[in-house]
């Protein structure tokens, strides 16, 4: 009974949070959003587009445990998680349910997410969590303006995301050598050279092809890396490869404000990139990521990567966290009166689910644990009342 109980709890507060009647999702008497005319002097964005990378580049390092419903073949025991919060037996496998990720895509795309990255046709001996990518990708009921781009590192990977019947597709570069042939195994020149195949023939079959750069403020292998270095190799997928957007990626999160502006510097000088072109991607290793998405936003930067619930990390990248929470950059932004089209309460609903399917207790990002404190002090108020 105990047991019913709280879970009929947990389902209710993520009835709350995601509440229409709940505006902005914001917590209760917290001031209204305040438009600021600039920051630091720099004129902010009235709106930003946020590309939640969470079913990919979130999901890509799991290797946490999860909740599967039943039994299923080749699964090695079983046991339960939590009692407190889960009342049945739990069945364990280090593969996430393709079935799971589509319906975590599909949240995010009801929440207003205009671009959900879906998957990665990557080799499934290196990422085996992208090793269902086709079954992903043909399970995605698409949702009227939101656009689905997949990882392609490669041409075979591009020909597997075709067949499958992607509309928009991704590479990636790193700004440093040693993460490039550790990521890549190849040198900076031969990814780039790769991945000039790869963007002619997604351009021939009429597909948009989007361009990340790995390391971009710090590398795991040879440190800090120059605003320059990072600007150089954002140029050539930009102006070379034709890519219509390059994200610049703090890859592991070790980068600060001050960094985050002067690579954008460096990208929008002298490697001649509009800012309308850029996005940032930011980790929360140090804690940094919000922070460091704002001084994007100071810098003309208004497309950001995020990840809901602060999924990810990288299986190339020793000690990177997660991305920077969904949840914690649409709160600033909300704050800011910078329009998104995004409701935070279903992308912290969304969270709290993919968190309780992952089998993380008291996991997620500070606004969403924030948003379900306040939607329990709610719910307690309306019981006493």
């Amino acid at each position: 009974m105990k047991e019913q109980g709280q879970a009929w709890i947990r389902a209710f507060v993520q009835k709350l949070i995601g509440a229409a009647s709940f505006p902005h999702a914001r917590i209760p008497f917290s001031p209204p959003p305040t438009q600021l005319p600039d920051l630091l002097g720099r004129p902010l964005p009235s709106s930003v587009t946020i590309v939640d990378v969470g079913p990919r580049d979130g999901l890509q390092n799991e290797a946490t445990p999860v909740r599967v419903e039943g039994r299923k073949e080749g699964i090695a025991h079983t046991h339960t998680l939590s009692p407190d919060l889960f009342s049945q037996p739990l069945f364990f496998t280090s593969q996430v349910p393709s079935a799971t990720k589509i319906e975590l895509i599909h949240r995010l795309a009801a929440a207003g997410i205009p671009v959900v990255e879906a998957t990665a046709f990557v080799s499934p001996k290196a990422v085996p969590q992208m090793a269902d990518a086709a079954d992903v990708l043909a399970g995605i009921k698409p949702q009227k303006g939101t656009r689905y781009p997949v990882l392609t590192p490669n041409l075979r990977g591009l020909h597997r995301a075709l067949a499958a019947g992607a509309t928009e597709v991704a590479i990636f570069a790193s700004a440093t050598e040693a993460f490039s042939k550790a990521n890549l195994n190849a040198s900076i020149g031969e990814t780039l050279a790769r991945y000039g195949e790869v963007a002619a023939a997604a351009k021939e079959a009429g597909v948009a092809v989007r361009g990340y750069v790995s390391c971009a403020v710090g590398c795991p292998y040879s440190g800090p890396v120059p605003p320059a270095a990072a600007a150089a190799v954002a140029a050539r997928l930009y102006h070379d490869l034709g890519c219509f957007e390059v994200s610049m990626g703090d890859t592991v999160g070790v980068g600060t404000p001050g960094e985050v502006v002067a690579m954008f510097g460096a990208c929008t000088g002298e490697g001649g990139i509009p800012a309308s072109a850029l996005a940032s991607h930011c980790h929360d290793t140090y804690g940094q990521g919000v922070a460091n998405v704002l001084a994007a936003l100071a810098a003309g930067i208004t497309v950001h990567d995020t990840a809901v619930a602060g999924l990810g990390g990288c299986p190339f990248a020793p000690g990177a966290a997660g991305n920077v929470a969904t949840e914690d950059v649409l709160y600033l932004m909300h704050g800011l009166g910078i329009s998104t089209g995004v409701d935070l309460g279903a992308v912290a609903a969304a969270g709290a689910w993919i968190c309780g399917e992952l089998g993380r207790v008291g996991g997620g990002s500070r606004a969403g644990r924030a948003l379900a404190a306040a939607a329990v002090r709610r719910a307690a108020a309306c019981v006493t009342a």
